[in-house]
């Protein structure tokens, strides 16, 4: 006896006067219907860009249970706007013999041509929310090159007012007098050459001064001290930015020295930490500054310069450097000598906000965990040479599991390439970028997946790791360095525990 029974599905993104509601979606439903029973599955507030909706995935459960036998839609992208999402719902139709209906637009899937018009019309659909978002990027950029506020909250030190500018409504940025007071002195003290970012940090606790009701942190005082908008831009700030890559809209006249920037990541530019500040746009903002150019620009390239010296880097004090974490907080241990030169582990989050940061590790010697630690590294050695020499292979289940991408990813790209047959121009367009998207993917997970490899202790490795654990006392430092990176990748340490997360 068949039990199956047909279901209405309704969804509405956001609640607007031009859009239809889920109630009369499911009154043009009930037209195909004829007064036969059915089921309701709605979703109210969910994008169609993905199918990762409560009712959805309800009504999927449900076909595949065999309970639905017909799905009814107002009109198609209320399933999906993605054609891969909208095809992948037609494999699983035809495989539960369950019929779909638009009731607006009278697509029969049981034939093949109603099936290469769904398609077709799927593609116009998706087409027409691209084209929306490229217009609403597009706005966007517009109008960040006429200096409007864009969105969010103002950056610390001002308050957001209403402004028109060019006849359109909008926000201005106003200095907030205390706290424009706070960044003025933050980027004074920064600008000697001796000021640290913990020195600061110390500072405005002892003087309990918090940046939007938070305590300071380094990150913070970061973000700020690079941010352009609180200089007074002049012609030194002009070509400091167009000397390191910058986009400038305006002319260098318009640099006079009193208002601030907005610093925009440009359409085509890429984040990067070395090049910060290239192929992205800066423009003069209508509001004031609050710190001089000469004292900006002073804070600016002492940032650049510590930002090179750090790059280079090495450590030389602890073969752990790197690995080692605070178990209390997660942050970096780093070296501190006591007066009796005996070296200690200290968090660098305490040391950072003075004691106002992570409670702390705990009393932790850099020799007595050195030495616990290399007991450890033997002993998992030991452990890995009687496990391997039972074992001709070793299963790695992330590996098999990227493996297993790799090959669905490679399926893909093998039926859209199947569908291009016969296609007309659109739909090539369309398939063409897809496969190109999903290439991409192809080649992440192909580096992935050598990139892992490249990391199992082969037999010869494992003997040469092997080899410098019995011969300690002669490795060099960076021998050692070396031995830690092969066995571990992380360890969290304090003074009553120490967690190591191995590798092999």
């Amino acid at each position: 006896m068949n039990t199956r029974t047909k279901a209405i599905y309704g969804r509405q993104s956001v609640d607007k006067k031009d859009s239809i509601s889920i109630e009369s979606q499911i009154e043009f439903c009930l037209y195909e219907l004829k007064g036969e029973s059915y089921r309701e599955y709605t979703d109210k507030g969910f994008s169609g860009k993905n199918t990762d909706r409560p009712k959805f995935q309800e009504l999927i459960r449900d076909i595949e249970q065999g309970i639905v036998s017909t799905v009814i839609v107002y009109k198609l992208d209320r399933i999906s706007r993605s054609i891969i999402d909208f095809a992948r719902m037609m494999e699983l139709f035809h495989r539960y013999n369950v019929e779909f209906v638009s009731a607006t637009e009278k697509f029969d899937t049981s034939t093949p041509m109603g099936r290469a018009m769904l398609n077709i019309c799927i593609v116009f659909a998706q087409l027409e929310r691209e084209t929306i978002q490229k217009r609403v990027q597009d706005a966007y950029h517009s109008r960040s090159q006429k200096g409007f506020f864009m969105s969010g909250q103002a950056p610390y030190g001002y308050t957001l007012e209403p402004a028109v500018i060019d006849g359109i409504r909008t926000k201005m940025m106003a200095a907030d007098p205390e706290a424009a007071g706070n960044v003025r002195l933050m980027f004074e003290m920064y600008a000697r050459p001796n000021t640290s970012f913990g020195d600061i940090i110390r500072y405005f606790a002892e003087h309990d001064i918090g940046i939007s009701g938070i305590e300071l942190t380094r990150s913070q005082i970061s973000h700020m001290l690079r941010n352009p908008v609180y200089v007074q831009a002049d012609l030194d700030v002009y070509e400091f930015f167009k000397d390191h890559g910058a986009v400038i809209v305006n002319e260098a006249a318009d640099f006079a020295g009193t208002n601030g920037c907005y610093f925009y990541t440009g359409r085509d530019a890429t984040e990067s930490k070395r090049a910060a500040m290239e192929g992205h746009t800066l423009v003069i903002a209508p509001h004031e500054g609050l710190v001089s150019s000469e004292t900006w620009l002073a804070c600016r390239k002492k940032l650049l310069t510590n930002t090179k010296f750090a790059g280079s880097h090495k450590a030389t004090s602890t073969w752990l450097a790197g690995k080692i974490k605070c178990g209390k907080c997660g942050a970096g241990l780093m070296n501190s000598n006591n007066p009796n030169g005996i070296s200690y582990f200290r968090c660098r989050k305490r040391a950072d906000t003075a004691t106002r940061g992570c409670e702390g590790c705990g009393t932790l010697r850099v020799n007595e965990l050195e030495e616990s630690i290399y007991d450890e590294m033997r002993r998992k050695m030991s452990e890995f040479q009687t496990l391997t020499a039972c074992k001709s292979s070793k299963v790695n289940p992330k590996l098999t599991a990227l493996n297993v991408e790799l090959a669905q990813v490679e399926t893909e790209i093998e039926k859209l390439i199947n569908t291009l047959t016969g296609a007309n121009s659109i739909l090539l367009s369309y398939a063409n970028s897809k496969i190109e998207e999903l290439d991409a993917k192809r080649q992440s997970l192909v580096k992935a997946i050598a990139d892992m490899k490249a990391s199992i202790l082969s037999p010869e490795h494992a003997n040469s790791i092997s080899g410098y654990l019995r011969n300690w006392d002669n490795a060099s430092f960076e021998d050692r360095r070396l031995v830690v990176d092969g066995l571990i990748s992380r360890i969290d340490a304090t003074s009553e525990s120490v967690l190591i997360e191995w590798k092999v």
